[in-house]
């Protein structure tokens, strides 16, 4: 167990990181055009492989599926689909806002992630999101979240080249692990906002880790499913 003075000095971070990411947030010229609507089948996640399941693996968590997808295309971009994808995996680290999120690599060291390899992401409030690494191939990597993450479910990253873009796009498949959880995402709307504003960050360091520049912002897409 980490020390009181260790406690109090990751609570004080997270608290003044908040805060300083709210006020960026508040601030923010980058457009974001968010839709909501209901789900159906098709907002079903994806299968996970066999050889990643283990009793650590958290896919059952309390209330509704929200399939929501964060999409980024970039012009002008120095990368390609690929490279992008292969820096989020050497350096995951790179694109979260720091100010309140820590990550630590488990048995790979830092190393480029691959299939089986676990992170764990700090974050505010009294959770952490431990996750796993549930597929990789050369424009995609898709993690699965394990026992102790304030979700259960998958998010995934991936970028491909269209219409001579890059569209770059952070894509989640999860219902909240508890009662808490849920009543603070799907009602008081707070982790809901939260995780908004982490991912839309994340897509804002992909779009200057490639070289390009963001084309009509970020769009946001929440599909609720709750049945499935």
């Amino acid at each position: 167990m980490p020390s009181p003075r260790r406690v109090l000095a990751l609570v004080a971070r997270w608290l003044a990181g908040t805060v300083l990411v709210t006020w960026r947030y508040l601030w923010a010229t980058t457009p974001l055009h968010r839709t909501e609507s209901p789900g159906g089948m098709a907002d079903r996640p994806p299968r996970v492989a066999p050889e990643v399941l283990d009793d650590r693996v958290q896919l059952d968590g309390y209330g509704p599926l929200f399939h929501r997808s964060f999409r980024a295309r970039v012009a002008g971009t120095k990368l390609d689909a690929g490279q992008l994808v292969d820096l989020v995996v050497h350096d995951f680290k790179h694109f979260v806002p720091t100010e309140v999120v820590d990550v630590h690599f488990g048995a790979s060291g830092g190393r480029a992630l691959d299939v089986g390899d676990e992170l764990l992401v700090e974050m505010p409030g009294p959770w952490n999101g431990p996750v796993r690494i549930a597929h990789r191939d050369r424009t995609t990597v898709r993690l699965v979240t394990l026992r102790g993450h304030l979700e259960a479910g998958q998010v995934q990253f991936r970028a491909a080249a269209e219409n001579g873009l890059l569209v770059f796009e952070i894509e989640l498949w999860a219902r909240a692990a508890n009662r808490l959880v849920h009543l603070l995402y799907a009602h008081l709307r707070f982790a809901k906002e939260v995780q908004l504003n982490m991912w839309v960050r994340f897509c804002l360091a992909a779009v200057t880790t490639s070289g390009g520049e963001l084309v009509d912002g970020v769009h946001i897409t929440t599909r609720r499913l709750d049945r499935g």
